[in-house]
């Protein structure tokens, strides 16, 4: 039985938390301020919330335009039970078996899976002589889940005795090699090397650069399976938005964040793009980190993270999806699906560091509708191919080159996976990085915000709590932990440790006079009571 919920206490005492973004992040910081007090507002720019995670719907199809691989459930069914449900009462999880299947240029695939004795098959038909090296693998990604998400994970990284507290687990996890690196001492055929080292690409990092902690990957997926919820991704930011309106928050939409009001050092509000003003006790941005510092924080007010240090950083790759559906169903093809090319390392250096876009590429295969077939016409498959890409860096003309680059894509499809695609088309749009720039507003339209090196991670990451601005505070992908919904959902998490009670907040993060004057609500809407569960058993930490 799901727990109940009582008042705290009157809600002309809350101060009022405004959130930024309305991504799996910002959903999860409102609902877990909320459960803690406070009075909340949610802004999202985009017509509908999920920001990343919206869901295009075209010619009877329907299109999750961000992640659809589902880890860590876990993590959703506790912001479920925080608000007294269930997460299945709202969302129906499947699992997938198997997790993806990797074709490589030659025609032979990988399918990976959860299932240990499968993947012994998996690799005994590859190379019999790397089945050792695959346990010893295991037992390195077991170790780094343990230390690195399950210790770590939704620790805020907000002082230096953070870091020195956490430099041991580094040290156990050897970080500073590489996850290739790391596969390379376990495994000796190079498509075997690909199928244990890709996983970081699905976060906006380069196998050959990004820490070895992230073979935690492996170890999560194993123990926790890869979903996906019916309905799409977009199910499960209804239902949280669900929970959000059961709490009495609503979520505003077409509403811009043009800057961030700062009072005495401190945020105290946003003002729109259309001039209007919101204000706040505290800010916290679920969009993009580097672009808040960049455009919605005055210089004089970055003493840290100056136009200089946000230039300097280096950021994940951006991608072209071409979203697709048809009028027929391609049974043969799986949910998840990677289609590789005939480069893998030189491809990768061509993305991520020569910032040039390639004449080949890899797709990432999406057919949600070989699990939900309602997301498409009757007889009818919805797909997704995407490539990632080059950040902007590139200087490449999307606007005359992305037509050219679906054609290319289509091409390759045909000739390997969805023979006569052509012919079958009843439905087609794209996304280039100019999206990620301008609709997401994404510093370079990269998709992941900061790739994820270990020089870009935990406390060298932008913090959870403002190294600038008092009272701001930050979610998502470009804080720690990074991105993914399990990073996104545990950044929320991060902030949790950091923000006190809505009933202790005045005492413990500001003095009385930095305090906003006037009405807390602001324009939210009308006074809501403030409820908290009364069993938290699975808000583990």
């Amino acid at each position: 039985m799901a727990p109940s919920v009582q008042s705290t206490f009157p809600v002309a005492g809350a101060p009022h938390a405004l959130v930024i973004g309305s991504g799996f992040g910002g959903l999860a910081a409102a609902i877990r301020l909320r459960v803690k007090g406070y009075q909340v507002t949610v802004l999202e720019k985009l017509a509908q919330p999920g920001g990343r995670a919206s869901v295009f719907r075209q010619d009877g199809f329907v299109f999750d335009a961000g992640p659809t691989i589902v880890t860590a459930p876990f993590l959703l069914e506790e912001l479920w039970s925080l608000c007294g449900r269930r997460l299945q009462d709202d969302v129906r999880l499947v699992p997938m078996d198997p997790f993806y299947r990797i074709r490589f240029a030659d025609g032979s695939h990988f399918d990976y899976s959860g299932d240990a004795q499968a993947m012994r098959e998996e690799i005994r038909r590859f190379c019999p002589a790397d089945l050792p090296g695959y346990e010893r693998f295991m037992a390195r990604a077991n170790e780094c889940y343990r230390l690195g998400f399950e210790e770590l994970g939704s620790v805020a990284f907000d002082s230096l005795r953070d870091l020195l507290a956490a430099i041991p687990n580094m040290v156990r996890m050897r970080a500073w090699r590489s996850i290739h690196a790391m596969v390379c001492e376990h495994f000796r055929d190079e498509r075997l090397r690909i199928v244990m080292s890709f996983h970081p690409l699905l976060i906006g990092g380069n196998p050959f650069s990004v820490t070895s902690v992230y073979s935690l990957i492996a170890s999560l997926e194993r123990r926790h399976g890869v979903h996906f919820a019916m309905g799409g991704t977009g199910a499960l930011i209804r239902g949280m938005v669900k929970l959000l309106e059961g709490l009495q928050v609503a979520v505003r939409c077409g509403q811009p964040v043009k800057s961030i009001l700062i009072e005495d050092g401190a945020a105290r509000g946003v003002v729109l793009d259309d001039g209007s003003t919101v204000h706040a006790d505290l800010v916290v941005s679920n969009a993009d980190t580097a672009y808040t510092y960049r455009h919605m924080i005055a210089p004089e007010h970055r003493r840290f993270w100056t136009d200089r240090r946000i230039a300097r950083g280096r950021y994940s790759m951006s991608l072209f999806v071409w979203y697709f559906g048809t009028d027929r169903r391609y049974e043969e093809v799986p949910h998840h699906m990677l289609i590789l090319g005939p480069r893998y390392e030189a491809l990768l250096r061509d993305i991520f560091r020569r910032h040039r876009l390639a004449h080949d590429f890899s797709l990432y295969l999406h057919r949600p509708t070989a699990t939900d077939p309602s997301l498409a016409p009757p007889g009818c498959d919805t797909f997704y191919a995407l490539s990632p890409v080059p950040h902007l860096d590139s200087a490449t003309d999307w606007n005359t080159h992305q037509e050219p680059y679906r054609q290319a894509v289509q091409k390759a499809l045909e000739a390997s996976v969805l023979p006569g695609l052509g012919g079958h088309l009843r439905t087609s749009r794209m996304v280039t990085p100019l999206y990620f720039e301008h609709e997401l507003r994404s510093i370079k339209g990269a998709a992941f915000g900061l790739e994820p090196l270990l020089t870009q991670s935990a406390w060298f990451r932008p913090h959870n709590r403002s190294e600038d601005v008092r009272d701001l505070y930050f979610v998502g992908a470009g804080t720690h932990p990074g991105a993914g919904i399990p990073g996104v959902l545990s950044s929320a998490k991060a902030l949790d440790s950091v923000l006190p009670a809505a009933v202790d907040y005045g005492r413990t993060t500001a003095p009385a006079d930095r305090r906003r004057r006037g009405s807390p609500a602001g324009p939210a809407g009308p006074a809501a009571p403030v409820v908290r569960p009364v069993a938290r058993a699975a808000q583990s930490r």
